[in-house]
């Protein structure tokens, strides 16, 4: 372990960490024969559309860590706080993409002057200029001249057809508003100390509006909702990069998968492609099993005309999965429950488990700033010294979806030792621990006796 006692060790150590991780990015850039991606470009780069992005995010986590740390320890410290407090960005995003100023732009690809964008979304003019000036800080949108903006590579993601938009979207209209009674549900009597789905701080901000039943409830009788919903969890996992797990998990020695609360095939549709010769049963509610086979009709009949999936209604709160396959796939499920409910779930899937069968929860993990000295990780990767172990800011994402599970639903993403827990008290053991950057695969197996 190198000792950094002097301070501006540990800030060189920082700058060799930020100039090495831009460097790895650049590389990753460059591997694709397009070179990186300029801030003006008004397209996608072909490594943002790529399926395994895996050692570009591994660089970006060092590069954002250690960028984040050494502004820090440089910074004053009442500008980095105020910082934290200084940040309506999701509230300007959120305008932008409820008039849908990207889309307006699209027609206008050399640019259109505020007045007129203003007058397409109708919107004063003013505002929206000073919504804009906001984003274009921060490198969304940029202005061509003055008064004059045009999209760039990050605003492409606020266009109504981005599912990564919809799921900006809401976070900016949904989980900003439970965000806000967090302390009032921290002191409130009856949603202080519950843990319950019921008392969520979306209960409680939404609870004068007449709103019952968990989130879930609630989108069973509203299609436009559920729609959005599913489009957001596509959104969640492009943003993620959740469909890297289809290039670091031996699906060849796999010969059947169970998506367990598969939504209508986020993660079962491009490992059918991928992987043609896997048996695939979709698994979820009668309502979204109904979506998901049209779904498949649209993205991948041809699965469906050779017989390799099939679609299963279920309760997985009381229904037990479909028996004897070889994976039992959760991606973002257990994360939405608490300790209870997904001990319930896990406890279904480990009955209908054959002996060599596994369940993959692939969610995000959390860990300590603090790692205790001598203790393992099981697998988890540690920024090196001087970042804090588990890369700080450039896990930034992992730490707000983990808020993001407790105000929407109580629930939250789990620490590696919290995931042991609930999989021991369903019968199962944790034998393998993939480090996927955003998320984590984590793989059990019934429970030696």
């Amino acid at each position: 372990m190198t000792a950094f006692n002097e301070p501006e060790a540990k800030l060189e150590a920082l700058l060799d960490i930020i100039n090495s991780s831009a460097r790895q990015a650049i590389s990753e850039y460059k591997k694709t024969g397009h070179g990186v991606p300029s801030a003006d470009a008004t397209t996608f780069h072909p490594l943002d559309l790529t399926t395994d992005t895996l050692a570009l995010k591994k660089a970006i986590r060092l590069l954002e860590g250690a960028y984040h740390q050494l502004s820090s320890i440089l910074a004053p410290p009442q500008h980095t706080v105020m910082n934290l407090v200084f940040n309506y960005n999701w509230a300007c995003a959120g305008v932008a993409l409820r008039a849908r100023i990207a889309d307006v732009l699209d027609q206008h690809p050399e640019g259109l002057s505020v007045d007129k964008l203003a007058d397409a979304v109708n919107l004063d003019k003013i505002k929206v200029a000073r919504v804009l000036r906001a984003l274009t800080l921060m490198g969304c949108f940029k202005e061509v001249e003055r008064d004059v903006f045009a999209n760039n590579r990050l605003s492409l993601i606020l266009q109504s057809a981005n599912n990564t938009g919809c799921y900006a979207r809401l976070h900016t209209e949904d989980i900003s508003k439970f965000a806000g009674v967090v302390y009032e549900t921290m002191i409130d009597d009856e949603f202080s100390r519950s843990h319950e789905v019921d008392k969520a701080p979306r209960v409680f901000a939404f609870k004068k509006e007449g709103m019952k039943g968990n989130y879930f409830e609630v989108m069973k009788d509203d299609e436009e909702r559920r729609v959005d919903f599913h489009r957001a969890m596509l959104g969640q996992s492009d943003m993620m990069g959740a469909s890297t797990v289809l290039h670091h998990y031996h699906w060849d020695d796999v010969s059947s998968v169970v998506d367990v609360g598969s939504g209508i095939g986020a993660f079962s549709t491009p490992l059918a492609k991928m992987f043609p010769h896997l048996r695939i049963t979709n698994q979820d509610l009668p309502e979204v099993m109904v979506q998901a086979q049209n779904a498949w009709e649209k993205s991948a009949p041809e699965a469906l005309l050779d017989g390799r999936v099939e679609f299963m209604p279920i309760n997985f709160l009381e229904d037990v999965p479909v028996v004897g396959k070889d994976v039992y796939y959760l991606r973002h499920i257990i994360h939405n429950w608490p300790d209870a409910e997904a001990t319930t779930i896990l406890r279904n899937i480990r009955k209908a488990m054959g002996p060599n069968s596994r369940v993959l929860i692939h969610d995000c993990v959390i860990s300590h700033t603090l790692q205790t000295p001598g203790v393992g990780t099981n697998g988890l990767s540690i920024a090196p010294e001087p970042m804090l172990p588990n890369f700080g800011a450039g896990s930034h994402r992992t730490y707000q979806t983990d808020l993001t599970m407790w105000f929407a639903l109580n629930s939250k993403e789990r620490t590696l030792d919290e995931m042991k827990v609930i999989g021991t008290a369903a019968g199962l053991a944790l034998t393998q621990v993939y480090d996927l950057v955003d998320t984590m695969l984590v793989e059990f197996r019934i429970a030696q006796s």
